[in-house]
């Protein structure tokens, strides 16, 4: 474990983002889950992949949880704030983040295929950019992972549904 003082916070609200993410299984959404940190540590926004029970392609955790976090705290700009996601986010998860101005992003797994946060790309930290987020890779990453292969698994079984739609 690491002995940076965050650690222990970070672990703990990875734990809330993966409980997040629980709640997207029963949708059959893709099991990623998000929680914004107020500046005491709080949390003032969740949020769990929604993009099939909405049907909204923009139904991110990410998106999700920055939305609810905008309306609690009554402002889009949340630059005291800090992202925690289950799995490192997209590009336009990326772009949100980098908009709505956090200065701090908490991820869990790499998503060696589509991370806009090091691994594909990396957006959140690009210096053409007006602003740039501090990253802080693999909280709980095995627990997040983990969560990703089962649903994948599982779908790669069931008859009729291989990969399809996610």
């Amino acid at each position: 474990m690491s002995t940076r003082p965050e650690a222990a916070a970070d672990a703990w609200a990875m734990g809330e983002a993966l409980d997040e993410a629980a709640l997207a299984l029963a949708t059959g959404d893709v099991p990623v889950g998000a929680v914004v940190l107020g500046p005491d540590g709080t949390v003032v926004g969740r949020g769990h992949n929604v993009r099939e029970a909405a049907a909204d392609p923009a139904g991110h955790a990410e998106v999700v949880a920055l939305r609810a976090a905008a309306a609690a705290l009554g402002r889009w700009r949340l630059d005291d704030c800090t992202l925690v996601v289950t799995l490192e986010p997209c590009l336009m998860c990326a772009g949100a983040t980098v908009l709505a101005r956090v200065p701090r992003l908490v991820l869990g797994a790499w998503d060696p295929k589509a991370g806009a946060c090091g691994s594909q790309w990396d957006v959140v930290r690009d210096r053409r950019l007006n602003h740039r987020v501090e990253v802080v890779g693999g909280v709980r990453a095995a627990e997040s992972s983990e969560l990703l292969l089962r649903f994948f698994e599982t779908r790669r079984q069931e008859p009729g549904e291989g990969a399809q739609g996610l």
